[in-house]
């Protein structure tokens, strides 16, 4: 159900891929041990749900502001690959979730490279 009081960025497809991956990483994090709950699980929350934010924040920016912000997005984006490299290592998720995350911050990183192009061609 889509709400009445709509941002304009949510409507961003890359948005709304980050937003489906912090979801699927949420479920991911249940599995890991308590030990973590200051650590990786910690680490693996924030940067993947950083994704989303960093894009719905600088959305009302200036265009430079905006890059900066997705700048940011790739960065937390490309830590993940990290975090979930580590959980796997970890035995905390299956190959086929981290493989999962792998696509899903694969495409997002293009998404956010052709939304960086289309802000710096204007």
């Amino acid at each position: 159900m889509k709400s009445k009081y709509h941002f304009n960025f949510e409507d961003l497809k890359v948005y709304q891929k980050a937003m489906d991956f912090g979801e699927i990483v949420y479920h991911q994090i249940s599995k890991f041990p308590k030990i973590e709950d200051y650590r990786l699980s910690s680490q693996f929350a924030r940067a993947s749900d950083s994704i989303a934010f960093n894009i719905a924040e600088g959305s009302g920016s200036s265009d430079a502001s905006f890059l900066n912000y997705l700048r940011i997005a790739r960065d937390r984006s490309r830590e993940f690959v990290s975090a979930t490299t580590k959980a796997y290592k970890r035995n905390y998720i299956t190959f086929d979730e981290y493989e999962t995350n792998r696509v899903f911050l694969v495409e997002i990183n293009k998404m956010l490279s052709v939304l960086k192009k289309h802000l710096e061609s204007k």
